[in-house]
């Protein structure tokens, strides 16, 4: 079983190909053998999401708001669950009723929802078409607008209106696109196609230009220079977090490392180990790595100490060894988590992971693992509250860390370092250009140039201008990954000595890193919170039959450069393991240094233990 991106599955698990055929029309809504309309709501959010800006705060609210209103338009057909938002029963159905009462009140209330959040997506138009679209495949007419009465459309309707008006007073201010203005930058921008980088302040956040911007996920954007994606989220309000401390956060790690202050050591050897991973990223190298959980993985909280399980608890049996090139391995975890091209951001690939688990056919559907099956209805309303609460806090309490902190992220700190020569040497990965190196020795092929008056410029720019080239004598090599091939379907870019001042993160160019500051990791927040909530909510912290495994088929799956060289498996026993390795894969990426990870996984767990609690509450 494995992550997917796209609407038409295929998870790959241990029994073997499973196939999720999610590219026709939806059942009707009553068919048991056919999925919940809670799971088609959450599938056709989730390709909202691939095809609107990345915003992950964003998202993850919306994937809440949608949970709260199926799940609360579920409880009022329940006795005993209490909803969120809305405490209203319908009572003295039969169960025949009930069952028709909730798929169509569920409909209505997650119909109306999304239609709301996105209306002011960037291809509103397509994603409001496919609501409709659902709603007509459902048999359900979208013209029944009126809240009065008990009908199950009236029901969603009054619960759609209900969170709604809970969103238009949450602190996110939707009306104003998500937009904070309170917010500016203590460093001008970074152009990235100019070598080196001056800031006013190292440790704060620099955004990005870039001669053609696109987001992560592909879409272009008109502004070439970055603004900060959700400065005002610490302030939206959380599902389980509270109270908060006295810098204003809820779960605060204390400050990162500071060059030239506190944690100076520590800073640079964060940045170097950053460079390190970046050395790594080629076919060529010729280091093996086992990447099977009996060797990779089972890490306590906040490390990466672990060595792995020594059995498949499902099969009692010790876990195969898959041995791999380390290249491929650093490479197909970079980009298989950086959420890229038609991705549904961290707090979607958790839906989707969810939602395989779900589907697998060792799954139980006890709730906590103990007690009678759920059907399928209940079961999937109860985990998507409980995932995406944990997931919509996840995104509070990290981008609120990041307003406060304002961290700096890699690029932007190996530049500064290179062009003040603070960057650490350390031989074989960062060195002194000299007279001996280049231009005719270990450093050949580096190339230095100013412009007209002086001034570092490319030596080749994208209009294809020459640069002056003048001496690298002084300058520090690194030896990295150098940036995206000029083919990337047929080349692979290697690694090579590069200026450190020209430095990139393995991503795109016309990427190159998200716009919000570093501290701490969304993708190790989000993460290591779905984890909490599905091993609770599973009853195991095991993925069902012990063993969770994606594909990365040879020389098709990378997208910054050809490759992998091989078919490239990476594995997890646990949720643990799958959200520790979103974490280590930032730092392969260059996104990320280690205490953006670490401190994230230790308050992602916190968060969805907490979101976990409070949700169970409410269902008992």
């Amino acid at each position: 079983m494995g992550f997917v991106r796209r609407a038409c599955l295929i998870a790959v698990s241990a029994l073997g190909l499973i196939a999720l055929a999610r590219c026709g029309d939806p059942p009707s809504p009553t068919d048991p053998t056919k999925p919940s309309v809670a799971r088609q709501w959450d599938d056709a959010t989730l390709d909202a999401i691939r095809i609107d800006l990345p915003r992950p705060p964003v998202h993850a609210r919306n994937l809440w708001h949608l949970s709260i209103a199926m799940y609360d338009a579920w409880a009022v057909y329940n006795a005993t669950s209490a909803g969120y938002l809305t405490t209203e029963k319908r009572r003295g159905l039969s169960a025949a009723e009930a069952a028709r009462s909730r798929d169509e009140a569920i409909s209505f209330a997650a119909y109306r929802v999304l239609g709301n959040r996105y209306a002011l997506s960037v291809n509103a138009s397509r994603s409001l078409a496919a609501f409709d679209d659902l709603m007509k495949s459902l048999g359900y007419d979208t013209r029944t607008t009126n809240t009065s009465g008990d009908s199950p459309a009236a029901v969603g309707n009054r619960v759609a209106a209900t969170v709604i008006a809970f969103g238009d007073s949450d602190g996110s201010n939707q009306a104003g696109n998500y937009s904070d203005p309170s917010y500016r930058p203590v460093n001008a921008p970074l152009i990235v196609k100019f070598p080196g980088n001056t800031m006013i302040d190292p440790n704060a956040w620099q955004p990005l230009v870039l001669d053609v911007t696109f987001t992560q996920n592909g879409i272009p954007v008109p502004n070439n220079t970055q603004a900060f994606v959700g400065p005002q989220w610490g302030n939206v309000r959380p599902f389980a977090l509270g109270p908060k401390t006295a810098n204003n956060s809820y779960i605060d790690p204390g400050r990162p490392p500071l060059l030239g202050g506190a944690g100076d050591a520590e800073f640079k050897n964060d940045i170097m180990e950053v460079l390190q991973k970046s050395s790594m990223l080629s076919p060529e190298l010729e280091t093996l790595i086992d990447i099977s959980p009996g060797a990779y993985g089972n890490n306590s909280l906040g490390a990466n100490d672990g060595t792995g399980h020594r059995r498949n608890p499902a099969t009692g049996e010790a876990y195969a060894p898959r041995v791999v090139k380390l290249g491929d391995f650093a490479r197909v975890l970079a980009e298989f988590w950086a959420d890229g091209p038609a991705s549904e951001t961290p707090p979607g690939h958790w839906n989707v992971l969810a939602n395989q688990v779900s589907d697998h056919p060792q799954a139980t559907h006890r709730f906590q693992g103990v007690g009678p099956a759920l059907d399928r209805l209940a079961w999937d309303v109860k985990i998507y509250f409980a995932l995406n609460a944990a997931l919509h806090d996840a995104a509070v309490n990290c981008w609120g860390l990041k307003r406060i902190y304002d961290s700096v992220r890699p690029i932007s700190a190996i530049r500064f370092l290179a062009t003040q020569r603070q960057l650490p040497l350390s031989p074989g990965l960062s060195e002194l250009i000299t007279n001996a190196t280049w231009p005719d020795g270990r450093h050949a092929g580096i190339r230095c140039c100013t412009d007209s008056v002086g001034r570092p410029a490319p030596c080749v720019d994208s209009q294809g201008n020459a640069g002056i080239q003048v001496s690298c004598v002084g300058e520090i090599a690194v030896h990295t990954w150098p940036g995206q091939p000029a083919d990337r379907r047929r080349q692979t870019s290697g690694v090579r000595w590069i200026r450190a001042a020209e430095w990139l993160p393995y991503q795109l160019d016309t990427f190159v890193t998200p716009a919000f500051p570093g501290y701490n990791s969304g993708h190790s927040t989000f993460s290591r919170a779905a984890a909490e909530v599905l091993a609770a909510f599973t009853g195991s912290e095991f993925f069902p039959g012990g063993l969770a495994e994606f594909v990365a088929p040879k020389n098709t799956f990378l997208q910054f450069e050809v490759g992998p060289s091989e078919d490239i498996p990476i594995q997890w026993a646990t949720y643990f393991d799958a959200s520790d390795q979103a974490g280590q894969s930032r730092i392969y990426g260059g996104i990320h240094v280690r205490p953006d990870d670490m401190t994230a996984r230790i308050a992602g767990s916190r968060i969805g233990k907490e979101a976990f609690a409070k949700a169970r509450a409410l269902f008992e």
